[in-house]
C-alpha cells in the first residue's frame, strides 16, 4: 500500500516536526514528526511507553520542556501550558476523569466559564445553555442532575461536551471506552463521529485496537519512542496493527517476545486463594479465579481493564461490592489492609512510592510491616537492621548496605526493597502490580528470578500488569481481562505476545 495515497488528504490542523523528548537522560521521544488534519479521527497505538502519551501531553501544554516544532494552523506555536493550550483550540480528556461529582451536570460542562449576571451566577443561562450543547451531541439528560449519579460512560461524554464547549477545535482523547460497556462505546463513537462532520479534529488514543479501527480515519502506530507508520485505517487489520507495533523482521526491540512462551500451571497444587464470582463497582465484575500455591497467575489487561482495581480488592484496599473469596479453605471478607495481612496476603501496588519512605533507611522500610511482632513497645534497631541485612542479602540489593536511605537506590532495588518488606514474614498469597514498569533490563532480570524463586518456596503470587513481557516472563497461567471481565485463559499450553494482544 503506498502510504501517501493511502491516507485521506485535507489540510493540516496540526503539524509536530522533529519532536523528541526525555525523562532523565532517557529518550521518551525520537525525532517524531506527526500531523492531524481537519475533520479527521486520527487513531494513535503503541505499547505502553511507546511514547504517544507523552507527545499528546507536548500537544495539551504539559510537557513543555521538548525539542521540535508544533505548527498550529500553518503557526509556529510553543504552548507553556494547559491553560495555553485550552486558548489556543487544544483539549484533553484524560483516562483518569477529572469531572465533579457532586457538582451538577450543567456545573460540569460549564466548569470555570459559569455565566454571570448582576454579579451572580445565571443558573438559568447555565442549565439552558448546557442542555444545549448537550442535545447537539444528541445526550438527553437533565442537566440539573448530580454528576456522580450517572453511569460512567454518560460522565465520559459530559466531560467530551465541556471540552468542546471550551471551543476546542483539536480534542485528544486518552483511552476514552476503557471503562464502558458496548453500547456506551457505540454511542460515543456517534458523538466522535458527529465531532468530525463539524470539522473538528479528534486524537484518539487507545489500547483496544478492534475500537481504534473502527472509529479513526488514520492510525498512527508508535513503538519505542518513534513513529514507525502511518496507514488510512480503512486499509488495515488488527494482525498488521500488531505487528508493527511488537516488531518484526530483522529489529531487535528490547525486551519483546516474538516466538512462544510454554505455559506450565501447576494444577495439582493445593489451592491458597480462590475468588468466586466477586465485583467492584465498575471496575469488574463476575471474576472468578483460584490462585495455587507454587504457581504464578498472571492477570493481563490493557490499562483501565479492571486489573489493577481487582489486586487492591484482594488485599482489602478496596471493599468488594459482590461475590466473595477465601484463604486457605477459610471464607474471609477483608473490612481493611491489616485483615488481609493476617489472613496471609501481601501486596505490592503498581507505585512504589505509596508504600516506601524514601527519606528513610532501607532497614527502616525492610522492617515497618513487622513492627508489631518484633517489638511490642520499644523498637530496636539492632533488630531492624539485622532482619534487614538477610534480606537484602537474599535479594542481591545494591548497594549492601541497611542505613543508606532508600532515595538513594536504583528503581529495581527500591523494588527489591518492596518486595522484601513482606519477606521478613512470608505471605501464602503474594499480589504484585506492575513489578517490572521501570526498570532497565538487569533489574528485570533480577526481578523476576526473585519471584520464581518465591514460587519455587511455594507461595501463591499473583501478578498484575498491563505490560505483556512481564506477564509472559513470569506466568505459569494466564488470565485475559477485558472491560471489567475475564474473557480468556491461557494454561498448559504455548502462547505468544501475538496471541496475548489479540486476547485483549
Amino acid at each position: 500500500m503506498d502510504e501517501s495515497e493511502a491516507i485521506p488528504s485535507g489540510a493540516p490542523r496540526l503539524r509536530m516536526q522533529g519532536i523528541s523528548k526525555s525523562f532523565g537522560g532517557v529518550a521518551a521521544l525520537r525525532d517524531v514528526d506527526f500531523d492531524l488534519l481537519e475533520g479527521q479521527i486520527h487513531g494513535l497505538v503503541g505499547e505502553n511507553g511507546a511514547g504517544k502519551s507523552t507527545l499528546m501531553k507536548i500537544i495539551a501544554g504539559v510537557h513543555t520542556d521538548y525539542r521540535g516544532r508544533m505548527l498550529l494552523d500553518g503557526q509556529e506555536v510553543r504552548l507553556r501550558s494547559a491553560r495555553d493550550a485550552l486558548k489556543a483550540g487544544i483539549g484533553m480528556v484524560h483516562q483518569e476523569l477529572s469531572v465533579v461529582p457532586d457538582l451538577s451536570v450543567a456545573e460540569n460542562v460549564y466548569l470555570g466559564q459559569q455565566p454571570v449576571k448582576g454579579g451572580l451566577i445565571d443558573w438559568k443561562a447555565m442549565e439552558a445553555g448546557a442542555r444545549e450543547q448537550l442535545k447537539n451531541l444528541g445526550i438527553d439528560v437533565d442537566p440539573r442532575t448530580t454528576m456522580g449519579s450517572l453511569p460512567i460512560g454518560l460522565q465520559q461524554l459530559i466531560e467530551l461536551a465541556r471540552v468542546l464547549f471550551s471551543g476546542a477545535r483539536i480534542v485528544i482523547l486518552d483511552e476514552p471506552t476503557s471503562a464502558l460497556s458496548p453500547p456506551e462505546v457505540s454511542r460515543l463513537f456517534e458523538v466522535l463521529r458527529g465531532v468530525r462532520a463539524s470539522g473538528r479534529s479528534v486524537i484518539f488514543i487507545s489500547h483496544f485496537l478492534d475500537d481504534v479501527l473502527s472509529v479513526s480515519d488514520t492510525v498512527t502506530i508508535f513503538r519505542n519512542g518513534r513513529r514507525v507508520v502511518t496507514e488510512a485505517a480503512s486499509g488495515i487489520d488488527k494482525s498488521w496493527v500488531i505487528e508493527r507495533m511488537i516488531g518484526r523482521g530483522h529489529e531487535t526491540i528490547e525486551e519483546t517476545y516474538t516466538g512462544t512462551i510454554s505455559l506450565a500451571g501447576n494444577a495439582d497444587a493445593p489451592v491458597v486463594m480462590s475468588v468466586r464470582e466477586l465485583g467492584q463497582g465498575h471496575a469488574f465484575g463476575d471474576v472468578s479465579l483460584d490462585v495455587r500455591a507454587g504457581e504464578v497467575l498472571g492477570v493481563y489487561g490493557f490499562m483501565g481493564c479492571g486489573q489493577l482495581e481487582l489486586a487492591r480488592t484482594l488485599f482489602g484496599k478496596l471493599a468488594p461490592t459482590a461475590g466473595g473469596l477465601t484463604v486457605d479453605g477459610r471464607a474471609v471478607r477483608f473490612r481493611n489492609t491489616a485483615a488481609a495481612r493476617r489472613a496471609g496476603v501481601a501486596f505490592v501496588p503498581e507505585s512504589r512510592r505509596s508504600m516506601l519512605f524514601y527519606q528513610e533507611p532501607v532497614f527502616k522500610n525492610v522492617s515497618i510491616s513487622i513492627l508489631g511482632r518484633i517489638a511490642r513497645l520499644l523498637v530496636k534497631p539492632g533488630v531492624e537492621r539485622d532482619i534487614a541485612r538477610r534480606q537484602v542479602e537474599a535479594l542481591n540489593i545494591r548497594p549492601p548496605d541497611v542505613r543508606a536511605l532508600l532515595a538513594g537506590l536504583s528503581g529495581g532495588n527500591q523494588q527489591k526493597v518492596a518486595l522484601a518488606k513482606w519477606l521478613t514474614y512470608p505471605p501464602k498469597v503474594l499480589v504484585l502490580c506492575e513489578p517490572t514498569r521501570g526498570m532497565d533490563v538487569g533489574a528485570k532480570d533480577d526481578v523476576v528470578k526473585i519471584v520464581r524463586s518465591l514460587r519455587d518456596q511455594g507461595l501463591g503470587i499473583v501478578v498484575v500488569s498491563a505490560e505483556p513481557e512481564t506477564v509472559l516472563s513470569l506466568a505459569d497461567r494466564i488470565l485475559v481481562m477485558k472491560r471489567g471481565r475475564i474473557v480468556r485463559e491461557f494454561a498448559d499450553r504455548t502462547i505468544s505476545k501475538d496471541q496475548l494482544l489479540e486476547a485483549a
